[in-house]
């Protein structure tokens, strides 16, 4: 069965040509590509980490002070401050552990 014609008005998906994205291309959200370093990403990320607790205890007070703040939204809150904690200790951790085994290389 030959494939179906598209008008020339319409593209697909499947014709456009795959090509890998730039190392620059690739960053996280917010950060500029002004480069930073490796201290610049740790410091927005707690920075991000500490607002997600921020924001969950302040659902929480809404919560508990009957401002209409909903039991559900306050629970989603705190699992995502909880969440983003928790990965960023481990990512910590790594970062820890890396360091470690480059201070115990020998030269």
């Amino acid at each position: 069965m030959p494939a179906p014609v598209l008008p020339s008005s319409v593209s697909s998906p499947y014709t456009a040509p795959m090509t890998a994205p730039s190392p620059d291309a690739i960053r996280p959200a917010g950060e500029s590509s002004s480069g930073g370093g490796f201290q610049e990403v740790f410091a927005s990320a707690i920075r991000q980490v500490e607002s997600m607790g921020q924001d969950a205890s302040a659902s929480v007070e809404r919560f508990l002070s009957g401002d209409g703040e909903d039991l559900h939204t306050t629970v989603l809150a705190t699992q995502r401050a909880e969440l983003a904690f928790e990965m960023f200790q481990q990512v910590r951790n790594k970062v820890v552990n890396a360091y470690q085994e480059i201070m115990r290389m020998q030269m």
